[in-house]
């Protein structure tokens, strides 16, 4: 009878000390789902402009943006594929309260006209308050055997039309005193890996430029998010550059089997409306790559070193 008493105490112990973590932690996921929820509902109304918009992931991005009662700002190289995006979007989300999504067709990589590209959307739009740098190629060769010409390419489309087009809608965003831009990098900022060294220098110089903006633009109320992700199953890969600048025309293993947009898609919103600086979508092998990169670089070094020598993408 006492080991029965002793342990009806110790259960009933363990249930209030169950029961006082419990409370708080649904008190505070309670919370915290009402503050998001408030924060998703400031989205009404804001202008959005995605580059990438034609397909994959800016294409999701778009759907997210607009269901949130967002006006997007579909900017991509091919008008017709923007048409076809605008067009689900009217059909896909009929009820969305908000103003029907614009079509605007530019190139990245032809930076000199970029400023006169958001002076015709500002005219239009009257403001841009989330800016969301998606748009970019990706490359598959080695350093010996990629062409200096892929090099630029490469560069000039993913770091250098995106630091031009956020520089030329930084102007608005600093006389409104609000902003928000975003840069959907790669985990491969964060870790180069061997056949990508066009792809990834330029996801290393948007990483640095998206550090010291961040901090300059503080005091104007311009917030600064990097996206770094893994493998997305787009057509990055089919589309990529090769050494020779043709395209790999193949969908690798790994995009294969990578998140889908609309998932990150959804996560790239999450981080917008909570303001995150910058967040990681990976799974656990790419992330103990990062960790490895960063505090055992020898490690890393040789990992790569060995995966360089099978001449896998």
């Amino acid at each position: 009878m006492f080991d029965g008493k002793k342990l009806y105490q110790s259960l009933s112990l363990l249930g209030s000390l169950s029961l006082a973590f419990t409370i708080p932690w649904i008190v505070f996921k309670v919370c915290r789902a009402i503050h998001l929820k408030r924060n998703y509902n400031a989205l009404l109304g804001k202008v959005v402009l995605i580059t990438g918009a034609s397909s994959g992931l800016g294409e999701a991005l778009a759907h997210e943006f607009y269901k949130q009662g967002c006006q997007v700002v579909l900017c991509a190289r091919r008008r017709q594929e923007l048409e076809r995006v605008r067009t689900e979007l009217l059909q896909t989300h009929p009820t969305v309260p908000t103003i029907p999504p614009i079509v605007h067709p530019l190139d990245l990589s032809d930076i000199n006209t970029l400023p006169s590209h958001v002076d015709k959307i500002l005219a239009v739009t009257g403001k841009i308050d989330i800016l969301i740098n998606n748009g970019g190629i990706s490359h598959r060769g080695s350093v010996l055997a990629t062409q200096p010409d892929v090099d630029i390419k490469i560069m000039l489309t993913n770091y250098f039309g995106s630091a031009a087009l956020t520089k030329a809608v930084l102007p608005s965003m600093i006389k409104n005193k609000s902003g928000h831009v975003v840069f959907i990098s790669s985990i491969q900022g964060l870790m180069a890996l061997p056949e990508r060294s066009a792809y990834s220098a330029s996801k290393h110089a948007m990483q640095a430029f998206s550090d010291s903006l961040r901090a300059e633009v503080a005091i104007h109320n311009i917030s600064v998010t990097v996206v770094s992700a893994g493998y997305i199953k787009t057509e990055l890969s089919r589309n990529a550059l090769t050494g020779s600048g043709g395209k790999h025309g193949e969908m690798d293993a790994a995009t294969e089997s990578g998140y889908a947009p609309g998932y990150v898609a959804t996560e790239v919103g999450r981080a917008v409306v909570q303001k995150k600086k910058e967040i990681l979508i990976s799974t656990l092998v790419p992330r103990i790559g990062v960790f490895l990169r960063k505090y055992l670089p020898s490690v890393y070094f040789y990992v790569m070193e060995k995966r360089a020598q099978k001449h896998s993408f």
